[in-house]
């Protein structure tokens, strides 16, 4: 038995307050996980972006479309090794129509193919092509919808007004974590032979695939200079690039989002001072008897900063403890199934569970110095005739 294990054991002495000290840290822990897991789950997209992976959408804003045609001009672009387009399609599930997921009708012959990390099995996938009201769904959408293979779906269409039959053929297998589950995926022929002659041949923005991730950039504007002299001008960018560009949108909320968690570590720790230094006070001739029968100042703040670790520990274990049902298996879960599109991978980080017991501790620690000084320095007879 040392100092420090005896010092831990004080925390028993006073169970009421020790116990609501630590409900309160962890309270404060559970919003620290809690932001720092949204701002991870925002940044998912860019962390595991394809590097070899382009994106081109209309130079004014990625809600305008583009001529069909420029896919194939694009396909020309040196370093280009594969391109596919896609349409945004905004549907609706009639029975569910607050629920939101992305549904999108894709080059079929090629999609699949750029955005590799969306598996499909061959005989699913050949049955698709084969299919031509046929769609791939995520696992997620499925259960959302209450799909299987071979169900048929009516689907009310938004920014495509009108109700759109459907044919599941399979599912898609999700091979990273920024990859959303819940999309519903159909062939563009279905869509542009459907639509008026007036919006035929439109197509929402194009990914390319090139044999050298080192020359995204050049690329990049191989592509925009084609189309330089049109009408309708491109901006082409990495998918990373892409990413941020769409979280620049956001820079201000991600900004806040940070200066709150600071401050919630800030109340944290006028939690835990407030407890400590109201312990050391009640334990003042205590501390008093210890320097009168030989214990050295160092001692005396190693008693304090023992309480201190064990109070930061507790915290950060119950925190961490309750944050993991609430923010993952519960805000996680209900945000990856039912907004895939902007949370597709909502779970706490190894390096945030880490940090928030480390955290905890150090606060704690930090929060204990000023009382542990001013009990290091009282003299032994002043300590025992104070009064708590």
């Amino acid at each position: 038995m040392n100092l420090f294990s005896v010092a831990a054991k004080n925390v028993r002495r006073n169970t009421g307050r020790t116990f609501f000290t630590v409900l309160g840290a962890a309270v404060a822990i559970i919003t620290f996980v809690l932001l720092r897991t949204v701002l991870a789950a925002w940044n998912v997209g860019i962390e595991a972006a394809a590097k070899d992976r382009i994106g081109t959408r209309h130079k004014v804003s990625f809600v305008l479309d583009l001529p069909k045609k420029y896919i194939d001009d694009i396909r020309t672009v040196s370093g280009i090794k594969a391109a596919t387009f896609a349409n945004w399609f905004g549907a609706k599930d009639p029975k569910n129509p607050n629920a939101f997921f992305a549904s999108m009708a894709v080059e079929s012959k090629t999609f699949f193919d750029v955005y590799d990390e969306m598996k499909v099995d061959p005989a699913v996938y050949q049955k698709w092509l084969e299919t031509k009201k046929g769609a791939i769904v995520g696992d997620v959408l499925a259960k959302q919808l209450g799909v299987k293979p071979g169900d048929r779906v009516t689907l009310s269409g938004t920014i495509y007004p009108g109700d759109w039959q459907f044919e599941v053929i399979g599912f898609y297998e999700a091979t990273r974590k920024s990859v959303d589950r819940s999309q519903f995926i159909f062939h563009y022929d279905y869509l542009n032979d459907s639509v008026p002659p007036e919006r035929r041949d439109r197509i929402g923005f194009v990914g390319s695939r090139i044999d050298d991730p080192t020359r995204s950039g050049d690329v990049s504007a191989a592509i925009d200079k084609k189309f330089d002299d049109n009408d309708v001008q491109t901006a082409s960018m990495s998918e990373k690039a892409m990413g941020l560009s769409s979280m620049a949108m956001l820079s201000a909320i991600l900004s806040a989002l940070d200066i709150v968690s600071i401050v919630i570590l800030l109340i944290m720790t006028l939690i835990l001072g407030n407890t400590i230094a109201m312990g050391v006070r009640e334990r003042t001739n205590e501390y008093g008897v210890l320097r009168a029968i030989g214990f050295r100042p160092r001692h005396i703040v190693a008693f304090i900063l023992g309480e201190a670790v064990t109070i930061g520990i507790l915290a950060g274990v119950v925190g961490l403890a309750l944050a993991y049902p609430l923010v993952e298996l519960g805000m996680g879960r209900f945000l990856e199934e039912n907004m895939g599109a902007m949370f597709p991978y909502f779970r706490i980080e190894k390096t945030t569970m880490v940090a928030a017991v480390l955290l905890s501790v150090g606060l704690s620690v930090t929060a204990s110095l000023i009382p542990a000084y001013q009990a290091s320095k009282l003299k032994v007879t002043d300590a025992l005739r104070r009064i708590a």
